[in-house]
Parts: structure tokens; sequence; C-alpha cells
């Protein structure tokens, strides 16, 4: 692993040289309510984007499995009922920590094909065509879900690999109910699914909220997989139909490409938070780069007294944000592949300098602000869930196709989306991705390479010992979604679920705007930060992350903070 380890003796220069990569107001809608708390259980608990997911991650735990056992059939039943995310096609990171105090990362992202190159979505006169590396088959990158799935039972897990998927199996056979915002879902993607699969798919069809879905082929490869284990996908009869297909439709991975594909285990970034320890995934996912920033350069300030969701609290996180997502554009990527000078980036005199001007009184300007200088020197799109079994285990796993059914190209024989990881890589450094993100050379795309990601599994300590674990789908939004429910509980009190139903709101460098939740703050709240200089978007903004998150009570009992946004259900025992 590439991560060089930059040491902090620049400081005094960036004191002497200027360098640029290119009132307690408390404003409220309501008063004071009764605080809404999530399901809470005395031993284990599985939160998910679906209920049937849920279930069968907590059916495990019941009958002795652990949560890395949990993990792998909760993933494959989100691939059955939430494909919207969920997919044998895509990729993503999991964190951990064991009983024993043991942490742990492991990254299953999606890699660039063997034949990928630097300019490959660049038209004749250098400019980025967008929706060549956003659908269809030359947007997808080499899966790397089952590898993942496997990686972690053959490491971590407890139970034989069929007793964990044979539900999932029977699950796809069954079918599972349509609900209203998945056939909302379906509806606003149907031309799309048309369009790149040139005909008619399962999930392209008239369905009505309570419709039973069933995924037969999926059932049939599940199958197969628990036979053959992950070589079935990735040099077996289900990863030829899957070359084939993508092959059909002009894409370039190849057998070799998938044969090649390997997980990373990973060290989780690490740091403390007032009194937390905060353990969070690691390059390529900017995530816990990012969180680490924000959260080392607000702790100086209290929130707390300035209370939640005020102009000041707002202030402090967006300016945070604003100077964290300008360093992820310019030095973070794959570490195979580049050097990151981590230890720097979140050390507290780096962190101290990037705020050096901020003040209370008006916005700093994005284009005041980029990269910070160190001497030699991704939307709802995503789904998470979180897991604590009986023994003390815990993970924290988000997984994605990147966009929504990700390229929407489907193999109907497999029962499958694909992704459409390849636009997370810089297509041109400088242009913005389907999230917005700026990007820059460490980004830029080389065969085998892993794109840069905002998810952001994160577990947390307290005292020493399990807290919480927290994650969250929402692109760009992730890392923000992460902080503010954090924050949400550590801060201002919150109970589990009042932490991840509150009200967020976004800032990420580049667009320079404030995207708040629609109809979730004052005017006159807006109207303050207007008057400071901050530009707002409130008009076309829409749901910012679905979090979930299990906490752990003071007497050891779990909370579930399962996101009034989406479908998402808390099941525990």
């Amino acid at each position: 692993m590439k991560i060089h380890f930059t040491k902090p003796l620049f400081y005094a220069l960036l004191l002497t040289f200027s360098f640029s990569c290119k009132t307690n107001t408390k404003s409220k809608l309501k008063t004071e309510v009764t605080p809404v708390t999530g399901l809470i259980t005395q031993k284990a608990m599985v939160v998910s984007a679906r209920e049937e997911a849920s279930k069968i991650g907590a059916d495990i735990l019941k009958k002795g499995g652990n949560a890395f056992d949990a993990m792998v059939g909760t993933e494959m039943a989100l691939a059955v009922t939430y494909p919207f995310a969920g997919s044998l096609g895509g990729g993503g990171f999991m964190v951990y920590r064991k009983v024993n105090g043991e942490v742990g990362a492991i990254d299953f992202r999606e890699k660039a094909p063997l034949a990928a190159t630097k300019d490959m979505y660049l038209d004749e006169n250098g400019n980025p065509i967008p929706e060549k590396s956003q659908l269809g088959a030359m947007a997808i990158g080499v899966p790397g879900t089952i590898a993942g799935i496997f990686a972690v039972h053959k490491k971590l897990g407890s139970l034989p690999i069929e007793d964990i998927l044979n539900p999932v199996v029977a699950l796809a056979n069954k079918g599972f109910v349509i609900t209203e915002k998945q056939k909302k879902r379906f509806d606003q993607y149907k031309e799309l699914f048309l369009e790149v699969n040139q005909d008619t798919i399962l999930f392209a069809k008239n369905y009505k909220a309570g419709d039973t879905l069933k995924n037969e082929k999926l059932a049939e490869t599940l199958k197969r997989i628990i036979k053959n284990g992950a070589s079935e996908f990735y040099t077996g009869e289900t990863g030829r139909k899957l070359v084939e297909r993508i092959q059909s439709k002009g894409g370039i991975i190849t057998m070799e490409d998938l044969s090649k594909y390997e997980v990373k285990w990973r060290n989780p970034v690490r740091f403390e938070y007032k009194g937390l320890s905060v353990i969070s995934m690691s390059p390529p996912s900017s995530g816990g780069v990012c969180l680490a920033q924000i959260m080392k350069m607000i702790e100086p300030y209290d929130l707390k007294q300035y209370g939640h969701n005020s102009l000041k609290t707002i202030q402090v996180i967006t300016e945070a944000e604003r100077r964290a997502y300008a360093d992820r554009g310019f030095y973070l990527g794959d570490p195979d592949f580049v050097n990151i000078p981590l230890d720097t980036l979140i050390s507290k005199e780096y962190l101290s300098y990037r705020m050096r001007d901020f003040s209370f009184d008006k916005a700093t300007l994005s284009s005041d602000i980029n990269c910070g200088m160190i001497s030699g020197y991704e939307s709802d799109e995503t789904t998470h869930y979180s897991i604590v079994d009986s023994f003390g285990n815990a993970i924290s796993a988000t997984i994605t196709l990147n966009g929504a059914y990700g390229s929407k190209l489907y193999v109907p024989e497999i029962g499958t989306f694909l992704n459409n990881e390849m636009d997370d890589f810089s297509a041109k450094p400088g242009t913005p991705n389907m999230f917005g993100l700026i990007g820059a050379e460490a980004n830029a795309i080389a065969p085998e390479k892993r794109m840069l990601s905002s998810m952001t599994p994160t577990i947390v300590e307290k005292d020493g010992k399990l807290w919480m674990s927290v994650g969250t789908p929402g692109g760009s939004t992730i890392i923000t979604s992460v902080l503010q429910t954090i924050l949400n509980v550590k801060e201002f009190g919150m109970t589990m679920q009042d932490a991840v139903n509150a009200p967020r709101f976004h800032h990420q460098w580049l667009p320079d705007v404030v995207v708040f939740e629609p109809e979730s703050f004052s005017t006159s709240l807006i109207d303050s930060l207007k008057q400071k200089g901050y530009k707002i978007n409130q008009e076309t903004s829409k749901i910012i992350g679905i979090v979930d998150g299990i906490l752990v009570l003071p007497d050891g009992r779990l909370e579930g903070g399962a996101d009034k946004r989406g479908d998402d259900t808390a099941i525990g025992f």
C-alpha cells in the first residue's frame, strides 16, 4: 500500500507563504417534542434498507451466527429486494470491530478493466462525455461484491455458507412486495432501462405497490454460487454470462478482468473526537479521511452551546466541510496507485491551519479555498446496513452500484444490474462527476485501479467500548450525513432514531452552495445565512442520506435508528 506519511515540517512555511491549488441564534421550526426512540433490543440487531434483508440477517444471528455471517446474508438479501443499490454487480466497504476490540476494514470496491485508459470518456476535443461513463456497458467497473462476502466469510464467519444463503435463494424465488417508494423508482427509470437494454427487463414492467416481484434467475445464480463459491462469479458459468452480456453491449470487461479481481484488507482511519474513538473507512474511500478532517476542524467549537442546526453550528460545520472536500478532490485516490499524505491530512496542526481564515462574520468563498499545501507532495444510489451480534461484534457496511440501478444494464440470465462506478474516476481533472464532485490526477483512470468513493461505514467507541455503528447512502452527501448523525447523539443528546431522522444540510466545496433538505429549516435561519454570504439551495434539493445506525445504550441494550426517508427497518432480539 503506497501511503506516504508526510512529517509536519512545513507548517512554518504555511504561515509565511500564501498557497492555493486553485450572536447565538437558535432557529427552530417547532417547539420541543418528545424524543422518538427506535427499536430497542437486548442482544442483537440488524438495520438495513429493507425489512426482508434485516430479517434474514437477524435470523442468522438468532441461530448462532455472528455479525459477519449476518453481513453475508443481509448483503445478498439486499441484492434481491433492493436492486436500486444492492446487486451482485457492485462493490463496497465494510468496517468491523470484534468483541475483543480488534478493528479492521475490507475493500471490495470495483476496479477499472485492464483495457481502461485515462482519456476513455473524452471526446475529440478533450471534453468529458458524461453519458459514456454513466450509462451502459462502458460505465461498468469490475464487480467486487461476491469476492467481498466470501472473503469476509472465510476470515470471520462461523456458519456454513449454505446455511447463510439458502434463505436468500428462497426469498428470490418467493419474491418480495414492492413498496410505494420502489414503484416510483421503477417508473422513474423505466425508459432508461429500455434504452440501455434495448429490450424489456424484469424491472421495467408496469408494477403496482403491493405486487410481488420474483427473481428466479437470481435464485439460480445464488445456487451456483453456494455450490462453487466466489469462483463461480469470477471464473465460472456466471462470470462467462456476465462478460458475454457486457461485451454484447459494447463493453470492455473480460474474463481476465474477473479472474484478476481481489479484495483488499485495509487499516481503517482512526481518530478521536471529544472522548469518542471513531473508526471509519480508509482510501480508496474518502469517507474516513474527510470525516476525520471535518470532526477535528469543528472540535474546538462548542456546538452543544450553539444548539442543533443553529446559525453558528451550521456555519462551523459548513466551513469545515468546504475545506475537507477541497482536499478530497486533490489528494485522495487508490492508495495502491498514489501517495496519500494521510498523517498530515488528519493532523491537528494542519487542520488548525485550514480553519485559520474562518470567521462567523461571513462565508468563506470556495473560489478562495482550495487544497491545503503539503510539502512534497459518490447518492441515494448506495445503501448501508449496520449489524451488532449477541457476542459483541459489530460491522458497518456500505455497498453501491454508484448511480440508481448502476449503469442500468441488466443481465437477465443472472438476474442482476451492473454498476456504473467508472464515473467515480476523474474523467478529466477539474470537471465534476454525476455527484458534482471535482477530482484531480490522484483519481485519474488507470487499469485495475479502484475509483475514489464517498462511502463512510463507521464504528464509534466510547470509553473503550462499542458505542455506535452508522452509515448511509447518498453519493457526495454520505460523509456529511454520517457526521451530522454522530453529532446529533454526541453533542445534542438525541436518541438514535431522532439522530437519523433529523433534518440535514450539506456542502462539498464545489459547487459553492449549501444544500438544505426542503421545508426543514426556518426562513429566519436561511435569511441569516444569506446575509453572511452563503448561497443556499432549498428549492431543488432532495433527501440527504438515508442513515441506518445502532447505538449501544448505557445499560448495554441496543437502539436501532432506521431512517424514515426510506423503507429502512431495524430487526433484532
